[in-house]
């Protein structure tokens, strides 16, 4: 419980960025750690996408596990540097718009809550790759329950609607609620993957051997394996985003200064450890790694083989709380990132997505923007067989975007720094009890770069057009392209809409970081 004395700190905290504080503080630190480690979800994401890493790249899909967790973690690095720095709610346009102005920051917003809306829903139909596992009764609609075929991807939809009503309530309800629900259902998720990878081990068939081997990978005639291999790494690509959405809950944290950097780098070194765990155990206890299973079905396929029917349904039981509370923290984060722009006055219908509601402390309108927004992409999609690989792919590329458009300036502000140009963005700093900021130190510009030069190389991955991630039918040339021709859509809208907005009253979060304000 914080302190009395320490509201007032907050608040006036908040004050010096020029926000009044409406959102209410009800996050402490397992809450915050919550919120990224719930939104990352890897029983929720690699029980999803197994099947797509390891349908591409066999068991050696593995090591894009370690690879895309190293970027990462030098993102993430740079994340809590700035959250220390600047504790606000919709941190990813906050923080770009202060490192690189009004117009970059805007844009980088506008990406971001595109991204944030795709990926709610892309975590809405994770459903599609449980629940019918546990009883056919779940797939409502048609018999094939794969979630790559036409009656898998249709009965998806229809459970990420429902899905979708019940995290937008909640998410009305209050932060408190929200934080109760995803707490809990990270303890589940913890006990859950710690008791399948015990399980998955004690009953190995192979040694930790097949992880060098491409066994099960989809046949490339003429074809280095290197390409199936990076296509595998859309899985892990996919799992590892969202740490960031402590960030978003800045706001709402008690002690932001001192909680958020730590649970932001905590969230992932949880979600990294765990999930390169969870699928050594998996590729070690399959039944078989040649009899498609693992390609289609997946992980489900490996826990029921392994526990037997009663036992691995509790499992998927969890795996289920699991993908609630991903989708619920996936919406909350994607709703702040909204709030944060429209109070700047820098969306259409500002007035109405920038209130908070005095009685619950949320942002209703934003809320219910995202979940609406949310089925609407399910939906659209509802006769696109490759809607599981094809939305989350584009929607994990639209998030790394957004993450470039922070670590791309404060590279630049990490270099103006050692040229001795100040910036408030790397400067030294105390928190909420009087210790030092999280800073890299003298290694600020040696990760940065590296955590750029990943975020390039990922994005182009992410969006490279492949016939079996974005167009299972093989010959629709505009579901091929279907990223690059979004992404640029998405842009071309944002112009449009930013370009109506210049011409209004929209605000800046605070200008260009300069090094009189620095110095000061």
């Amino acid at each position: 419980m914080t302190s009395t004395t320490e509201q007032p700190v907050e608040h006036a905290d908040l004050a010096r960025f020029g926000y009044n504080q409406e959102l209410h503080r009800r996050v402490g630190s397992f809450a915050s750690f919550a919120a990224g480690f719930s939104y990352v979800s890897i029983l929720t994401t690699v029980f999803q996408l197994f099947f797509l890493g390891y349908g591409f790249g066999g068991a050696a899909f593995f090591w894009t596990w370690p690879v895309v967790f190293a970027g990462q973690l030098l993102v993430a690095l740079n994340f809590s540097t700035l959250a220390a720095r600047f504790p606000i709610s919709g941190a990813i346009f906050q923080w770009s718009s202060r490192l690189a102005g009004q117009t970059f920051g805007w844009f980088t917003g506008w990406v971001m809550i595109i991204g944030q809306i795709l990926t709610v829903a892309a975590a809405a139909i994770a459903l599609q790759a449980v629940l019918p596992s546990i009883w056919s009764g779940f797939q409502f609609l048609g018999g094939d329950p794969s979630p790559t075929s036409a009656s898998g991807a249709q009965n998806a939809v229809l459970l990420g609607v429902i899905l979708l009503v019940v995290t937008t309530t909640v998410n009305i309800i209050g932060i408190r609620l929200m934080a109760i629900i995803s707490s809990a259902g990270v303890v589940l998720e913890i006990l859950g993957v710690i008791a399948i990878v015990i399980t998955l081990f004690a009953h190995a068939k192979r040694d930790p051997s097949v992880l060098v081997h491409s066994t099960g990978a989809a046949p490339t005639p003429g074809t280095p394996y290197i390409w199936a291999w990076l296509a595998s790494g859309l899985m892990a690509a996919y799992v590892m985003v969202g740490f960031d959405s402590a960030g978003e809950l800045s706001e709402e944290t008690h002690a932001p200064r001192r909680i958020t950097p730590r649970t932001i780098i905590r969230a992932l070194v949880v979600s990294g450890v765990g999930g390169a765990l969870l699928l050594i155990a998996a590729l070690m206890a399959a039944p078989s790694l040649t009899d498609g299973n693992l390609a289609t079905v997946g992980l489900p396929y490996v826990v029921e083989s392994v526990f037997g029917a009663t036992a691995g349904r509790i499992i998927l039981v969890d795996v289920v709380i699991a993908i609630i509370v991903c989708t619920l923290a996936c919406q909350t984060s994607g709703a702040r990132m909204m709030y944060s722009m429209a109070r700047q006055k820098a969306l259409p219908f500002h007035a109405v997505l920038g209130k908070v509601s005095p009685r619950t402390g949320t942002p209703i309108v934003t809320s219910l923007i995202v979940g609406v927004g949310a089925a609407l992409a399910l939906v659209v999609n509802i006769g696109q067989s490759a809607v599981f690989t094809a939305l989350s792919s584009l929607c994990i590329a639209m998030l790394y975007i957004g993450y470039l458009g922070v670590t791309g300036p404060l590279l630049l502000h990490r270099i103006r720094a050692a040229r001795g140009k100040p910036s408030e963005a790397t400067a030294e700093g105390i928190d909420e009890r009087g210790k030092k900021l999280f800073s890299l130190g003298k290694w600020g510009i040696p990760v940065t770069v590296i955590a750029v030069a990943y975020q390039v190389l990922a994005i182009v991955n992410l969006a490279w057009p492949r016939s079996l991630v974005y167009d299972l039918t093989g010959h629709t040339w505009w579901l091929r392209w279907s990223a690059p021709l979004f992404i640029g859509g998405t842009l071309i809208i944002g112009y449009l809409v930013h370009l109506r907005l210049r011409g209004g009253t929209m605000t800046s979060p605070a200008p260009e970081v300069t090094e009189a304000e620095a110095a000061a």
